[in-house]
């Protein structure tokens, strides 16, 4: 499903783009029931003045600019302040992808030419990748100013939305760093080396929504749920034989794959 057009400008360049979401929902989600019967819990949206419930077709947005006092915005409205400008993607300037920190991205986006825009856009993709770089750039999406990440893969672009700087928490709570010794840090080095292997998102699974669809399935058959015998509380060990014992289990486990 096609989340929004846009168009991605760069100097004089002008690439029309389609975004379609690219990451899904697929936790399992659980309903609110009433305790004594498990029927629904349903929330309803009412006017405060007459206590009539709402539809969707009779809620606009408003802005409250003094007490109970609002002004009305429509969506026609805010279209009509927004320039094409602001309506397209504009770069404001390209940077290696390992000098951002991942707390800044919010959501990703697969961006596909539209007609007209394959050779420009394929340009774009081929550059940044040539050249390991990719592109920030700001639109306006909904009511805000946008900040985005454009991402060149192999088959393709991504497009990040971001957050501000004003928007990112600093570190909460900062720790004491304890002295590292050369030998436990050549060590973790061994294990990370050992460890290192080409990411494949394939491999990977929720396992523990695997678990809960198990735990539903066993309720509806009214079988008995029984938790897993307890490990018990984790010894306080060396650190430096568990990094031993970590880089031989890891070397096991790369010759048996």
């Amino acid at each position: 499903m096609i989340s929004r057009k846009s168009v991605i400008t760069f100097g004089m360049v002008a690439i029309p783009i389609a975004m379609y979401t690219a990451t899904q929902d697929n936790d399992i989600h659980f309903n609110q029931l009433h305790k004594e019967d498990n029927s629904r819990i349903r929330y309803k949206k009412t006017c405060a003045h007459c206590g009539k419930e709402m539809k969707t077709e009779d809620i606009v947005k408003g802005f409250e600019y003094d007490k109970d006092k609002y002004v009305v915005i429509t969506e026609d409205d805010i279209e009509k302040i927004k320039t094409e400008k602001e309506k397209s993607i504009q770069i404001l300037h390209f940077a290696r992808l390992n000098q951002i920190s991942p707390v800044y991205y919010e959501k990703t986006y697969q961006a596909v030419p539209e007609a007209g825009g394959e050779k420009a856009f394929e340009l774009l993709r081929s550059a940044l990748m040539l050249e390991q770089k990719i592109a920030i750039g700001k639109a306006v999406m909904g009511a805000s100013d946008t900040l985005m990440a454009i991402i060149p893969r192999a088959d393709g672009i991504l497009i990040s939305t971001m957050f501000y700087a004003a928007e990112v928490k600093a570190l909460q709570k900062p720790y004491t760093k304890p002295e590292i010794s050369e030998q436990e840090l050549d060590m973790a080095k061994v294990l990370i080396n050992s460890m290192d292997t080409p990411f494949d998102a394939s491999k990977y699974k929720d396992e523990y929504q695997e678990k809960l669809r198990g735990l539903i399935e066993t309720k509806i058959s009214g079988k008995e749920i029984i938790a897993p015998a307890s490990e018990g509380p984790s010894k306080v060990i060396d650190l430096m034989e568990t990094l031993k014992a970590s880089v031989e289990k890891a070397q096991r486990d790369k010759e048996s794959a």
